[in-house]
């Protein structure tokens, strides 16, 4: 696209160019000339504070060029409330500029800091969810929609939100994330009810797939965050693993073992029972069979534990 600053009136301003170091930079950076030119004429409006809206086209020239520039973000920020300029128009700028380059986190920055002072939030959720769409795991994205529903209050949306995202990929980590946070992030008292429903709600995704850690950390997460014991799933996790339940030299049916998430909770449960053979037993099919290429760690658990209660013996 042609550059809109190649048509403005630059004739009172020098541009300043780029200073690599001297005459003979060690590194330079091999800049497209149009670029050069740009940031030249942006680094003189800078210099005298310029607050016009030529220099606000030359920030959305640069943002096509290079739309991870931070200092460009930040003063292209300052031109639009100087100016009083129209935020919504700015926002559905912003939306155009998003889509070109939906991984770039300074857009979600600039928008936070325009729909803060915009202080409507009725574009946000629906453009956040079009973003989803193209890349339903975008970071930046997330952490957004964690900053509007927190800045507008917005809470309520948010769990049935999660629960279509998860609907459509169970190991979708940022939707199990969101839905933590849905959860706990107000900072408050949850009731036992919604811990109830969620540790359901989790054990119901996992069946649908065992070895899918999203969901495992979910259950584990919900649990320790609402002091509930490890021991309320063993029953759930022996439905995944067939472990030793009568002497603990009994093996384990390898054929049965359709999670090994299940038997990494199941052999934390027995160390905390002070059954350290079948932790050990637990630890070791994990380090050998279903987890190797975590076997150190597997190994380190087994002889740290070992270790401990030998000590305590």
């Amino acid at each position: 696209m042609p550059l809109a600053y190649l048509d403005y009136s630059w004739d009172d301003i020098v541009p300043i160019p780029q200073d690599d170091g001297g005459d003979n930079p060690l590194a330079p950076i091999a800049y497209h000339d149009d670029y050069k030119t740009a940031m030249g004429y942006l680094r003189a409006v800078m210099s005298i504070e310029e607050c016009s809206d030529r220099a606000l086209q030359l920030t959305a020239d640069l943002i096509f060029m290079n739309p991870a520039h931070y200092t460009v973000w930040a003063y292209r920020a300052r031109l639009l409330l100087a100016l009083r300029k129209d935020l919504e128009s700015e926002l559905i700028w912003i939306e155009e500029v998003g889509q070109q380059f939906p991984k770039n986190y300074q857009i979600w920055n600039h928008r936070e800091i325009i729909v803060d002072k915009y202080d409507n939030p009725i574009r946000e959720l629906p453009f956040i969810e079009v973003m989803l769409e193209l890349d339903s795991k975008n970071y930046h994205v997330w952490s957004y929609r964690q900053w509007v529903v927190r800045r507008f209050d917005l809470w309520i949306t948010e769990l049935d939100y999660t629960d279509r995202m998860i609907e459509i990929d169970v190991r979708n980590n940022s939707a199990w994330n969101h839905r933590y946070f849905a959860v706990f992030g107000k900072g408050e008292d949850t009731a036992k009810t919604v811990i109830d429903d969620e540790i359901d709600y989790a054990k119901t995704a996992i069946l649908k797939a065992p070895q899918n850690a999203s969901a495992w950390n979910y259950l584990l997460g919900v649990l320790k965050r609402s002091n509930r014991s490890l021991s309320e799933i063993e029953d759930f996790c022996n439905d995944l693993v067939a472990p030793p339940t009568t002497e603990p030299s009994t093996d384990v049916d390898l054929d049965q073992i359709t999670s090994a998430r299940a038997l990494e909770v199941l052999a934390d449960i027995y160390a905390s029972r002070h059954e350290v053979e079948k932790a050990a037993q637990a630890w070791t099919l994990l380090a050998e069979k279903y987890d190797p290429i975590r076997e150190n760690y597997w190994k380190f658990k087994k002889e740290q534990t070992i270790q401990r209660f030998a000590a305590t013996a």
